[in-house]
């Protein structure tokens, strides 16, 4: 069984920075791309980058410049660093995994976690 498991997600002042991990286990993450995402209330949940097997990195243009994905195959752990944070960015962030060579769309994820809650106050 395929297990996702996201932590470090809580609250910081904006401009402040969170590193968020994600930990896979019942499989090598090594041969998928890792993908986050976010939804806010109320609102649909979307992407927020991703990083494919060979390491190519593709992210949202509302986070671009500001948050980083890098991977530990090794330890099957991918992370989501988020530097410069703002408001907007309060979510419950979710990690994912897809055979698929870097997608922005959910639906092309076939494995997710449960999520973690960051908030950014103002």
């Amino acid at each position: 069984q395929v297990q996702l498991v996201e932590s470090g997600g809580g609250s910081v002042q904006a401009g402040g920075s969170l590193r968020v991990s994600c930990v896979t286990s019942g499989r090598y993450i090594s041969a998928y791309t890792m993908g986050w995402f976010r939804q806010a209330p109320g609102k649909e949940r979307e992407f927020v980058g991703c990083i494919n097997w060979s390491g190519v990195d593709t992210y949202a243009d509302s986070v671009k410049g500001r948050f980083s994905v890098a991977r530990e195959n090794l330890k099957n752990t991918v992370y989501l660093q988020m530097d410069s944070l703002l408001p907007e960015d309060t979510a419950v962030y979710y990690c994912a995994m897809s055979p698929k060579w870097s997608p922005t769309r959910a639906l092309e994820y076939d494995y997710w976690g449960q999520g973690t809650q960051v908030t950014v106050s103002s």
